[in-house]
């Protein structure tokens, strides 16, 4: 006997989550499937959302419909904006969460759903019709037939733990199994895997940690949501802790370094290079005096703490020497060990820009089993394969997110196009438009395609569209005000900027660094409710932003040029050879992603333009 789904989840960690969210707002009948509904929406390693560029996603996932943000809002402990000092193309939201509260938000939220249903199995195979991917199998024998599979396995594919040269065990994350058969099912149907690794840090007892020699960072009280659709209360902050490791760790992590499952040999994956171990770091950055560690708190109802910056996979008692000689940590008390993780991954070359796979109509894939790190990166995966898979059983419109429309774009077309060589992480310098992409314009930004695509509902979009009217309301606001030199003199002076000697608009005004908006407005007599920060930056920015917009207005040009299915790169010698060999492998779909291939000149380029005319002449 079987069940008949739109499309079907496999697993239901911060990819899944999206593409079950996602693919049930566009109208699928959904189901997710994960080996334990327990660990719905289970942070695995830090209990924090954003960051840099991550916090963006969040926030674009958030317009699609997704999440992610409305879980961070109803699950952070402690909020802060970094980068508050630089430009406002770099601010990035970042929210410490309770772990358990956002677990139990996510699956509340997924719950609410409509067409989504809730289901505990693990998969051991696809179903096949022909070519294509039919449903799934469980272990314990059950079929579900479905149009669309999307896969979001993050570490769980053959992951095996380490910890010093202690056997491997088995395992997806502590404490629950791998999934071994679905591996050897891709396999199977063609698709090619590559091996990878991650860690993650020991957790310590917070009643056991001297505060008092630790610096404490207490978060902003400034109001912030993720959410562009809610506003809840949120939980009472609590502070986190700087403190620093020195030479006596040092000399620990060297003497122990032939007892590390990285350094012993027992592990030769790649590792993210942007999250490195504690003996990364040693051996990396030799004449480092010191690296710094955060202490996190897990949640509001316990006292263990994250130890942010430590990453290992040496032995237990090398681990509990190490965090003994760290200030604040003397007397400090382990409760879980640092590990390492070797899992299985696809390289992303095998996909189209949708997630799915090329080799196999209906199969998606999304998150960590892409070659990326993050949840927020696998959010934003997981939100755009979940809208395609939805799409291609319902026979609707699919979506691509172009490098200029989201931060989701710059991370798809990374991995599509130039593949990965190390886990990939998302920061705000590997987009050419990061000015366009901010946090405070994702509803802006994608809105647009969220109304057309139907992902949300009439009160959600009555939202949205009064947020943009009162965004836009400000801006011609500023436009039509005049303030004179007794009104707008007090700000410009707490700005350290030069007095006005005669009226001037309060656009004009505004344009002058370090001026805010909202002070300008409220000198004017004018609401201070209205919606400035998105006005602000475009008065300040105006001349940048557009400069991005037509080099972005260039590309989408290019990106409109697509390339035949059947073009063959070997038949084109005018192309070097390096560009017809890594051609042939990324496939791209338009001249746009082929010249984001590295290995592709602007010569090869030009050359491909000629033989793409020409084949269509």
């Amino acid at each position: 006997m079987s069940a008949r789904y739109d499309v079907i989840v496999i697993g239901a960690g911060h990819a899944g989550a999206e593409a079950a969210a996602l693919s049930s707002r566009r109208g699928a009948r959904t189901l997710l499937l994960t080996q334990n509904l327990e660990t719905i929406g289970q942070m695995s390693c830090n209990p924090a959302i954003g960051g840099i560029a991550k916090g963006t996603v969040v926030r674009e996932v958030d317009a699609l419909g997704g999440i992610m943000g409305r879980a961070t809002d109803l699950a952070r402990i402690q909020f802060r904006m970094l980068n508050r000092s630089k430009g406002p193309a770099v601010w990035s939201p970042r929210a410490q969460c309770d772990r358990a509260l956002y677990r139990r938000a996510v699956r509340l939220l997924l719950e609410r759903l409509p067409r989504l249903d809730l289901m505990q199995g693990t998969v051991a195979g696809l179903r096949m019709q022909g070519e294509a991917v039919a449903g799934v199998v469980t272990s314990d024998g059950r079929t579900f037939l479905a149009q669309s599979v999307v896969v979001t396995t993050g570490t769980f594919l053959r992951g095996r733990i380490h910890v010093g040269h202690d056997a491997p065990i088995a395992a997806g994350r502590a404490g629950d199994e791998p999934a071994i058969e679905l591996a050897q099912t891709l396999e199977r149907h063609g698709v090619t895997l590559g091996r990878f690794k991650t860690g993650t840090p020991p957790r310590v007892d917070g009643r056991t940690v001297d505060f008092g020699r630790t610096e404490r960072q207490d978060g902003d009280l400034a109001p912030y949501w993720f959410s562009h659709f809610a506003q809840p209360d949120h939980p009472e902050q609590r502070p986190c802790y700087l403190t620093w490791t020195g030479q006596e760790l040092r000399g620990i992590i060297e003497r122990h370094l032939k007892d590390s499952a990285l350094y012993g040999g027992v592990i030769c994956s790649r590792g993210p290079r942007y999250c490195p171990s504690i003996e990364d770091k040693i051996v990396k950055f030799p004449d480092a005096e010191r690296h710094q560690v955060f202490l996190e708190p897990e949640g509001l109802d316990t006292s263990e703490m994250y130890v942010n910056g430590l990453s290992t996979s040496l032995p237990a008692e090398v681990q509990l020497a190490f965090l003994r000689t760290i200030p604040g940590l003397e007397q400090v008390r382990l409760t879980r060990l640092g590990y390492a993780i070797e899992y299985d991954y696809v390289p992303p070359l095998q996909l189209l820009p949708t997630l799915e796979v090329r080799s196999i109509p209906g199969l998606f894939l999304a998150g960590q089993i892409n070659g990326t790190t993050g949840y927020e990166e696998a959010a934003g995966q997981g939100a755009l394969a979940g809208i395609n898979a939805a799409a291609r059983a319902l026979h609707l419109e699919s979506a691509v997110l172009s490098r200029d429309t989201a931060f989701i774009g710059v991370l798809v077309d990374d991995l599509v196009s130039r593949g990965v060589d190390e886990p990939y992480r998302l920061f705000t310098s590997r987009s050419e438009f990061r000015l366009l992409l901010r946090q405070d314009n994702a509803l802006r930004r994608l809105y647009p395609l969220a109304r057309r695509l139907g992902l949300l509902r009439s009160d959600e979009t009555r939202l949205a569209e009064a947020r943009l009217e009162r965004e836009e309301r400000s801006l011609g606001l500023a436009d039509a005000t005049t303030l004179t030199p007794e009104q707008a003199n007090p700000v410009l002076r707490g700005a350290g900027a030069t007095p006005v000697v005669a009226s001037q608009r309060v656009s004009e005004l505004a344009r002058r660094p370090g001026v805010p908006l909202k002070e300008l407005f409220h000198a004017g007599g004018l609401d201070s409710g209205l919606a400035t920060e998105w006005a602000d930056i475009e008065l300040k920015y105006g001349g940048y932003l557009n400069r991005e917009r037509r080099s972005a207005q260039r590309m989408a040009e290019m990106d409109g040029l697509r390339i035949p299915g059947d073009l063959s790169y070997e038949g084109l010698p005018a192309l070097s050879y390096e560009a017809r060999q890594k051609l042939s492998r990324a496939r791209p779909e338009t001249l746009g992603q082929a010249g984001r291939i590295p290995g592709v000149s602007p010569s090869d380029l030009q050359n491909l333009v000629f033989a793409v005319v020409k084949l269509r002449k």
